[in-house]
């Protein structure tokens, strides 16, 4: 069983619903979804191309999959989010769009969004000592010999290359993509979400990831307020 640390909206949020039709799965629940009608789009192909953000779930990884350490334990965790959640500030994402992701697609902010990479950096640090030490196998699978020096050093020292000055927040809606169909699957994108993508999002919580059993979907733990319980109450 591995867990992740994210950011994914409300279970009642508009993008969330959204999201769940495409992917054909609730992050939440855990429950699969029938996917959408779309013109020029099979329901099998709409399958094919979500089958790995379908298993991730609906999320903007904040710290990348991980077993626990020796000695370290579920509840143990929980307590240490609960605290580091509640003494963050919430702030908010101006705005989502569709783009692609090398060959693949995903949601990232219009703008940089200097809170969203502070809060990364801080859970990757704060929960570092929970993360077991990869495997070799695991090394393996992270392509070592395609990464830049920079990213070499964090998948050793963090267990993933992509953070700290190498984060590039986003939330996955395919995997890869064949090139002659980019401009078709981006176009599908657009109309499917941009009607959830107006207004900005509000970043409130942090969540708690879980593996089902080993090698299955992930879906989310828990939810982790930011802010004072005083100062969630005035607001």
């Amino acid at each position: 069983m591995r867990y992740a640390i994210c950011f994914t909206p409300s279970a009642s949020d508009p993008l969330t619903l959204v999201a769940a039709n495409w992917l054909g799965r609730n992050v939440y629940s855990g429950e699969m979804v029938d996917p959408p009608a779309i013109r020029g789009l099979g329901i099998h192909e709409i399958a094919f191309h979500t089958a790995v953000p379908r298993r991730y779930g609906f999320n903007g990884t904040l710290k990348a999959p991980f077993r626990l350490a020796e000695g370290m334990s579920e509840a143990g965790l929980l307590r240490d989010l609960m605290r580091f959640s509640g003494a963050l500030t919430p702030f908010e994402i101006s705005r989502l769009e569709v783009a692609r992701l090398g060959c693949a697609f995903g949601l990232v902010p219009s703008e940089p969004c200097q809170p969203m990479h502070f809060l990364a950096a801080s859970v990757i640090q704060a929960f570092d000592h929970y993360r077991a030490p990869l495997t070799e196998a695991e090394i393996e699978r992270s392509d070592p010999d395609g990464l830049s020096a920079a990213q070499f050093v964090n998948l050793h020292r963090w267990g993933h290359p992509h953070v700290m000055d190498e984060f590039r927040f986003h939330m996955m809606l395919t995997g890869t993509v064949h090139v002659t169909d980019l401009s078709r699957m981006e176009q599908v994108l657009r109309d499917v979400f941009e009607p959830v993508l107006a207004d900005p999002v509000p970043v409130a919580n942090i969540a708690l990831m879980m593996e089902e059993g080993t090698g299955g979907p992930f879906r989310v733990h828990s939810l982790h307020p930011m802010g004072k319980v005083s100062a969630r109450r005035i607001a």
